[in-house]
């Protein structure tokens, strides 16, 4: 760290790189960031039925209109991570951000399906570096009687970026016509400008943390292995080489593992899995995950294609997630801190079963407001219970020197999770489709009765193996506390 000068410096934090009166730059720059990353995780999920019918895509390039983000992002965020620390905080997240909003452009004047993918990608490598600064910029930025305050600003203004992206991609659609899609990548530029401006006044002192090595080879593994992975579970509903592409990705993935066990800077330290509470807790994250990115991919696509639902509408069922985990998450806590975070997290993940489960039982009535929504406004509920308390159990489960880690582990394995899933569904949906006799394909836009019929019924196979995943999460989390307490 750079030295300062002798004279006593009240006015600096002492392990930071900003003024006491730049903090709240520092955290409006965070929050802006952290919209950006946030709102696209969602908003595309409403506009995918225009983007695929204005570029013309299959179903397995639109599924990669999502997985390409997903992909980078899960796979390098935790070396996102560690280049704040080699590299400097405040100039990774800059240019995580400066990448973001350039990836942004070219999809918003993407003119094929082949470029929508690869900007795609490019959005997942600056949302890898930014992501990961958010929190961390904060916590550098005030003292540790503070922080939890300017944590819980940005928590808040994370929950209602969240909930806002799909209700704003929708009146955009709804109200713009099917061409608008691309307005809603158009925004992040000055977003990001205005983050990147704050943040540049804001810092006085980039510290770096050390000259730790970057895992180089790690990061390689875990995309080339995740991606095979996905790739062949797409090419599943094609004529592809699907197992050649499963059977690459299993051996990637065996030496990913192998690497990082003897790595001397893994990105994912395997010895934190020794730990049988830690193990648990991100077995049901990943499956719990699974399960709601399935769910909140494929329901946009059904309603808005098949059912005649407009975008505006169907935005409204990401609303009950962010409502409930933000009005919840005080009493939550407090049962946490009575219970233990195990038996909320099996009721949680239990009501989100028995949610997913009625939106299948309802699907064929096609009854968006009737029968899926309130199954959605269940599942919000379901899901308020499982968020924190799955945090705790990681936080719990390791040494309060590892709890950074854990945490980018655990948030790696969640998008981990919805990568894999939209991928494995993605399939599930176009050969129920196929046996059910569509006449189109499954997520194109479509009025006939051979078309509504067989998109409902593929939407309700999700729909059951979300529940089941939601389900499996329950069932482990619950193993998992009965033998420690045995």
């Amino acid at each position: 760290m750079t030295n300062q000068s002798k004279a006593p410096q009240k006015s600096v934090a002492p392990a930071l790189f900003c003024a006491p009166d730049k903090r709240r730059g520092v955290l409006v720059a965070a929050i802006l960031a952290s919209s950006l990353g946030f709102i696209d995780s969602t908003v595309v999920t409403i506009a995918l039925p225009a983007m695929r019918s204005s570029l013309d895509a299959t179903l397995p390039q639109a599924q990669w209109f999502q997985n390409a983000y997903m992909l980078l992002l899960a796979a390098l965020i935790l070396t996102g991570g560690a280049f704040g620390d080699r590299f400097g905080l405040a100039r990774t997240f800059s240019c995580g951000i400066l990448a973001f909003v350039v990836a942004s452009l070219a999809c918003a004047v993407a003119p094929t399906p082949e470029f929508m993918i690869a900007a795609r990608a490019a959005k997942g490598i600056g949302a890898a570096l930014m992501v990961p600064g958010s929190l961390a910029l904060i916590s550098r930025a005030y003292p540790r009687e503070e922080r939890g305050r300017a944590i819980g600003l940005w928590a808040a203004a994370s929950a209602l970026t969240t909930a806002a992206g799909p209700i704003i991609g929708g009146l955009v659609l709804t109200f713009g016509g099917p061409e608008f899609w691309r307005w809603i990548f158009a925004i992040n530029l000055p977003l990001g400008a205005m983050a990147l401006v704050i943040l540049w006044r804001s810092v006085q002192q980039d510290i770096t943390q050390g000259e730790d090595a970057v895992d180089w080879i790690g990061a390689i593994l875990a995309t080339a292995s995740l991606g095979s992975v996905a790739y062949g579970l797409t090419l599943l509903q094609t004529d592809g080489p699907a197992f050649f592409f499963l059977a690459l990705g299993a051996t990637l993935s065996a030496a990913f593992l192998w690497h990082e066990a003897r790595a001397p800077a893994p990105m994912m330290p395997l010895s934190l899995f020794k730990d049988a509470r830690f193990a648990a807790a991100n077995l049901a994250t990943f499956m719990i995950y699974a399960g709601l990115g399935a769910m909140l991919f494929f329901l946009p696509m059904t309603v808005i294609t098949a059912w005649g639902v407009t975008p505006i509408e169907a935005s409204a069922a990401f609303a009950p997630l962010s409502v409930f985990i933000s009005t919840l998450s005080a009493p939550v806590g407090r049962a946490v801190d009575r219970f233990g975070p195990e038996p909320i997290i099996a009721i949680g993940a239990a009501l989100v079963a028995l949610a997913y489960v009625s939106v299948g039982i309802s699907a064929p009535l096609q009854n968006y407001w009737g029968a899926t929504f309130p199954g959605m406004v269940l599942s919000g509920a379901g899901m308020a219970l499982v968020v924190a308390p799955l945090s705790a159990a990681v936080m719990a489960s390791v040494k309060d020197s590892q709890t950074g880690t854990a945490s980018g582990v655990n948030n790696a394995i969640s998008r981990m999770a919805s990568l894999i899933t939209i991928a494995a569904f993605g399939t599930l949906a176009a050969l129920t489709y196929a046996g059910a006799n569509g006449d189109q394909s499954f997520g194109e836009i479509g009025t006939s009765d051979a078309h509504v019929a067989a998109s409902t019924a593929a939407f309700a196979a999700i729909a059951f193996g979300a529940a089941a995943v939601s389900a499996f999460a329950c069932a482990s989390i619950l193993l998992s506390w009965r033998r420690r307490a045995a």
